[in-house]
């Protein structure tokens, strides 16, 4: 999986003109409410450039009958064009609880600070002249852009000088910030099982990034697990299923992208506890126009019980619709 997606918390303005227009809207959480319904308040429309405040969008979306929170979420890039991403949570729908914001004042050593700005500028660069493919196979992301790649093997020398004050800053500083790069940094250490439970526990803080930043370090874990020569890294897979649940549009891609790996070998528990916890979820993900559906699908697929080669065939034919239609009445009729 490459960085393209990192792009969508760099996407701070919307109009900046190095992004391109709109090619497709998907949505999620629609249960009472219409499509029709949001993308009338939403309005904006495919073809549309980058423009206007995306915060009063989602005050139209919020101001709805029966919507009680909207997400708007603009990713770069799929087939030369940005996709929209509109999650509703509906009245009376379960949300995600998250940990209160921590209190301390513990903060990360200024060398380490200095190279999360060098990362952050490095991967732009590297994203924006396409070369932002990476290697997963040790246990945490190493990017093919040199620039780029520099940095993060300066993270591996910092995960190894400073693993407590990290951990500290990851569980107890207030800055969201110094969390949210302790949540990246922390998974360059050596001992990738011995930070699973502080990347699990990030997965619940209250800031999208830290959480972002925690569940795609794992999820790069559960990539490096499935290989034969590696030590395998046990990694819950309970909190992702819930994740696949939320309004945050990061949550949900990370969360199917690492169940995409932890349930390659098809774990009965596993796969039952996605039925019943996140199927509407997985069906609606599934559905999404854009090539983010790939993994959702998958995991529909693997729920349904259908075989690895005909759930890739189905994909690559482009037969997708008719696929979940089956998947969906095959996994009811369990």
């Amino acid at each position: 999986m490459n960085w393209l997606i990192f792009l969508a918390l760099l996407l701070t303005a919307p109009q900046d003109p190095q992004f391109p227009p709109i090619g497709v809207i998907d949505f999620y959480g629609l249960r009472s409410v219409s499509e029709r319904q949001v993308r009338e308040a939403l309005q904006i429309k495919e073809g549309d450039s980058l423009s206007g405040d995306p915060q009063e969008a989602k005050r139209r979306l919020e101001s709805l009958p029966g919507v009680d929170e909207a997400r708007a979420e603009f990713v770069c890039c799929d087939s030369g064009k940005t996709t929209l991403y509109v999650g509703i949570r509906e009245k009376g729908a379960p949300s995600i609880q998250f940990h209160p914001a921590p209190q301390g004042k513990v903060r990360l050593p200024q060398d380490v600070i200095q190279a999360g700005e060098d990362f952050e500028k490095t991967l732009t660069e590297a994203v924006i002249k396409g070369n932002s493919s990476e290697d997963d196979s040790q246990g945490h992301a190493l990017t093919n852009d040199p620039a780029a790649r520099a940095v993060q093997e300066r993270f591996i020398r910092f995960a190894a000088r400073d693993l407590n004050t990290i951990r500290d800053v990851l569980r107890h500083s207030d800055d969201a910030g110094h969390r949210a790069l302790a949540a990246q940094v922390i998974a360059y250490s050596a001992d990738k099982q011995a930070v699973v439970n502080d990347l699990v526990e990030a997965m619940r803080d209250r800031a999208d990034g830290v959480r972002n930043n925690a569940m795609r370090a794992l999820a790069v874990m559960a990539v490096s697990a499935r290989r034969p020569d590696k030590q395998p890294i046990k990694i819950p897979a309970r909190p992702f299923i819930e994740m696949l649940n939320s309004i945050n549009w990061t949550d949900r891609n990370k969360s199917s992208w690492a169940l995409s790996n932890l349930t390659a070998q098809r774990d009965p528990a596993v796969l039952s506890e996605l039925r019943q916890t996140a199927l509407t979820s997985l069906i609606e993900m599934a559905r999404w126009k854009g090539g983010r559906a790939q993994e959702p699908f998958l995991l529909l697929g693997r729920v349904a019980g259908y075989p690895e080669d005909e759930i890739t065939a189905a994909w690559e034919r482009g037969d997708r619709a008719a696929f979940i239609d089956a998947a969906v009445k095959r996994t009811q009729a369990k």
